[in-house]
């Protein structure tokens, strides 16, 4: 097996012409599926649900057991990879279908770096990160968006599969609009005459079971309200194979350039509408159906870089946005069907929440014929993909909280970063640094859905996750020294933006 590494030309300039003919900068491809549990895959959790394609990575590259989202929520965990900054220096939170852009057109961001060392930049699949500026026109070029991130090609949802509008966007265009029909999007008031899942239940196929009960599209009531587009708005069946061809067609367009892709899944988040042939595959319900989806694309992609001969030389990081959730605004049994099934693995709770099963999320990398297989316990995140691909292609970090851990991901060195702090809802700030995990004290208590737990208590919590990895006991009122140095640690980053 060779384990050279690819070294970069100054300035990470092209390789000169005899040179590009036995090598070339790596391609680097980022798969992003959508509340996916550590759990949820069997490279990690082994007697659950089976994902034989995710395995592929895991066993033929590097399985992260500390592997970090930034957030336990959607858009602030995407902020902060393709940024490299904590989501709460701008305040990131879940957004709605017609936010605008939350990334500054000036910042740094990883598509940028890429670009700026001559590779092609693409984003396919679910985006959440805003579009447009103020109230967007859905019905004319919607700008700024993903090229002004940095990406030459984007195929994109403004927000995620529950949340109208209910389009894809290819290049800051509405696909298949018909302009007999224009868009209109509000998140305040229906349009009249326009049907609602609260209103007419009877148009359903799938029900709600918190929120979710506005706009409908394909028989889904969605969050939201939306007229017009009839033409352009997407069927969820099929939207992991369109997802899937808009991928893999970069990858074929730009085989002979190098090139970077981030393909985020938008399985197994809710409404969660497997293709007709994973309905039923799973004994875990449509949750377990739409893994299935999302393995079986991670496969299918695979499949497309082996067949043009770049498996060697691509760079391919699967990871999660931030932990599981089950009852997430619809009835699709997901509690009712789990059995012994743990989404978020060992640890406890998930999406949403300030617990480790909120961001503690599978992290894996391959790069066949440069990276040894194997496992690694080294504490690396999301948000320092650009600084350690800076230092690969030998740029410099233009990040503000990205930390270059290019060692570790490439499993030359078994440490990664010393410490991390994490995002949840509620303005909760948490400090994992080595086997401590602390969680600052909130004013105000909470839950969100059972048996998903916030985490959000009155008391100080401090676990140490070696001893004790679903973080059963506190240990705080035992430990105050070390409460007071992690939260003087916490106040000093935050107040240091």
């Amino acid at each position: 097996m060779r384990w050279n590494l690819w070294l970069p030309a100054a300035g990470c300039a092209l390789l000169t012409q005899a040179a590009q003919a036995q090598e070339r900068q790596p391609n680097v491809v980022i798969i992003m599926a959508d509340d996916l549990g550590f759990g949820d895959i069997s490279a990690y959790a082994k007697g659950g649900i089976e994902t034989p394609n995710i395995d592929r990575i895991a066993d033929e590259g590097i399985r992260f057991m500390n592997g970090y989202a930034a957030s336990a929520t959607s858009t602030p965990s995407r902020y902060s990879l393709l940024t490299g900054r904590y989501p709460w220096r701008e305040g990131a939170q879940v957004l709605s279908g017609d936010a605008p852009l939350i990334i500054g057109e000036d910042l740094p961001t990883l598509p940028k770096l890429m670009k700026s060392c001559g590779y092609a930049t693409g984003v396919v699949g679910k985006w959440h990160l805003g579009l447009g500026r103020g109230k967007v026109d859905w019905n004319k070029e919607i700008v700024p968006g993903a090229r002004e991130v940095g990406f030459d090609y984007s195929f994109i949802t403004a927000a995620t599969n529950d949340r109208v509008p209910t389009v894809y966007v290819e290049n800051g265009w509405v696909v298949g609009l018909d302009p007999a029909d224009p868009i209109e999007v509000s998140y305040r008031e229906n349009f009249p005459g326009e049907p609602t899942g609260k209103e007419h239940p009877e148009l359903l196929k799938i029900h709600p079971s918190h929120g979710h009960d506005q706009a409908i599209t394909n028989g889904i009531p969605r969050i939201g309200y939306m007229k017009g587009g009839q033409a352009a708005r997407w069927v969820d069946e099929e939207m992991g194979e369109v997802f899937l061809e808009k991928a893999t067609a970069f990858v074929r367009e730009h085989r002979e350039e190098p090139f970077f892709l981030y393909y985020a899944l938008h399985q197994p988040h809710v409404p969660r509408v497997p293709n007709p042939r994973f309905a039923g595959k799973s004994p875990l319900g449509a949750r377990g159906d739409v893994i299935l989806e999302a393995d079986w694309c991670v496969g299918q992609f695979l499949d497309v870089l082996d067949s043009l001969g770049l498996a060697e030389n691509t760079i391919v990081i699967f990871t999660s946005d931030n932990g599981p959730v089950l009852d997430d605004g619809y009835q699709d049994q997901a509690i009712e069907k789990l059995g012994g099934h743990k989404p978020a693995g060992a640890f406890r709770s998930g999406k949403y929440s300030s617990y480790d099963g909120g961001t503690h999320v599978a992290f894996l990398l391959r790069w066949t014929g440069h990276v040894l297989p194997g496992k690694s316990e080294a504490l690396v995140s999301q948000l320092d993909l650009y600084a350690s691909l800076a230092a690969l292609l030998g740029k410099e970090n233009a990040t503000l909280d990205g930390e270059n851990v290019l060692d570790a991901l490439l499993g030359k060195s078994p440490r990664g970063r010393r410490s991390l702090l994490l995002d949840a809802p509620g303005n909760n700030v948490i400090l994992r640094e080595g086997d401590w995990i602390y969680i600052p004290p909130m004013a105000q208590e909470g839950y969100w859905v059972p048996p998903m737990e916030s985490g959000r208590m009155k008391e100080p919590q401090l676990f140490n996750v070696r001893q004790d990895v679903g973080q059963r006991h506190n240990v705080a009122p035992q430990h105050p020294r070390r409460v007071q140095r992690m939260e003087k640690a916490v106040r000093e980053i935050r107040e240091g933006q």
